[in-house]
């Protein structure tokens, strides 16, 4: 399927960049808030840590499955009109979120929140593939990741702030009251226009189906967001079960940011010469290297030189990994972006549930040796097929 931008902008557009990386700075920050307020929430509500954990989860979880579906619903009503109507209702959400009383209640706000945040960032990325030239995405890709980085950031130093100083009830305002704005920010932001027949979601899912390097480009989706978003998931609880305040576990966490934003740019200048495979290789030792040190040591300084490796991952690996599901199925890009970030939160959901009873138990050695573990294949695995992939040279026809 082939997109160009659309000439006839609304008057005084803003940089595409610039709305694409702040869609990702407000999707971020509202996923990276709930780790650090995970001890506060369960304290407050006089819940066990696993429900409030699990709760999490479920946002995940929805985040992952909705996906696809949004896919499906850009390529109809349109990349600009999906983000903006989404984010209109996750605003909605996420301020119900902060007026909940128990686990319960809190995962299904959480979850409605996370279904729809779920069309923000894979719809930044469609709109990349449709509008930026294959030889160069991964630099813009790199780009966006300034956006994730900066919410990352804010999310994980200020959402432990304020749990300590007000109330975790505050984080999920502030994060409802941004995407609301953005909704309506992102009206200046011009709809790529189709120049040929969106595909059917039948033919698309079939496209994929039939596709066995698509499927795996998934399947490598799924362990990395088990492995990296558990990694970042667990790192603030896992630094507080040493003692350490909720505001210095955010602050560790924060550090994370600041690793994908000067490592954005690294990897979005090595990208013009490396091969992606040599950044998928990388990264995922980073990651190993990183959840090894965690199982060692859960203090603050060893969580801090952990988190740092995990940015390196992220942008290495992941914006690699991404890039390649642009560009593996054209003619199905909208669902196959979709379907990757499914699968990249499905994958951390599943992970938050199968670990939830180590992390309640403070065993949080098992659950970074576990993750260490599965990052080694994960890299080996990945690095060899996008070693061995050739980029098509025009899009797949659809029939």
């Amino acid at each position: 399927m082939s997109t160009r931008a659309e000439a006839a902008a609304p008057p005084g557009p803003a940089s595409p960049i610039r709305l694409l990386q702040t869609t990702a700075f407000v999707s971020t920050l509202d996923r990276f808030a709930m780790p650090p307020l995970l001890v506060a929430i369960a304290a407050d509500m006089g819940a066990p840590l696993s429900s409030v954990v699990q709760a999490a989860g479920v946002y995940f979880l929805v985040y992952g499955l909705s996906q696809p579906f949004w896919g499906v619903v850009s390529d109809r009503l349109g990349r600009v009109r999906t983000m903006r109507l989404t984010l209109l209702l996750a605003g909605v959400c996420t301020i119900a979120s902060a007026l909940t009383g128990s686990p319960a209640a809190l995962g299904a706000a959480r979850g409605l929140a996370g279904g729809f945040f779920g069309a923000a960032y894979p719809a930044t990325l469609i709109y990349l593939g449709d509008t930026v030239p294959a030889a160069v995405r991964q630099r813009d890709i790199a780009r966006l990741m300034v956006g994730v980085a900066l919410g990352t950031a804010l999310a994980s130093v200020g959402a432990g702030a304020l749990a300590d100083v007000a109330s975790w009830r505050v984080t999920f305002v502030i994060t409802g009251v941004a995407s609301l704005a953005l909704a309506w920010a992102l009206h200046r932001l011009p709809e790529p226009v189709q120049e040929q027949r969106a595909p059917s979601p039948l033919q698309s899912l079939a496209l994929i189906g039939r596709s066995r390097i698509g499927l795996l480009v998934l399947c490598f989706a799924f362990t990395e967001g088990a492995v990296l978003l558990g990694a970042l998931t667990f790192l603030p609880p896992a630094i507080e079960s040493v003692g350490a305040s909720a505001a210095l576990a955010g602050a560790v966490t924060g550090i994370y940011g600041f690793s994908v934003l000067i490592s954005s740019w690294a990897v979005g200048r090595l990208s013009q010469t490396w091969h992606p495979s040599r950044l998928i290789g990388g990264g995922a030792v980073a990651g190993a290297v990183a959840c090894a040190l965690m199982a060692i040591s859960q203090q603050p300084v060893m969580g801090g030189v952990a988190v740092v490796l995990v940015g390196v991952a992220w942008t290495s690996m992941h914006s690699s990994l991404q890039t390649w599901a642009t560009e593996v199925l054209p003619g199905a890009r909208a669902v196959m972006v979709s379907f990757f970030a499914g699968s990249l939160f499905v994958g951390s959901a599943v992970c938050a549930v199968a670990v939830a009873g180590p992390a309640a138990a403070g065993d949080y050695t098992a659950v970074y040796a576990a993750l260490a573990v599965l990052a080694l294949p994960l890299g080996l695995a990945a690095a060899w097929a996008r070693a061995r992939w050739q980029r098509p040279a025009a899009p797949t026809s659809l029939g």
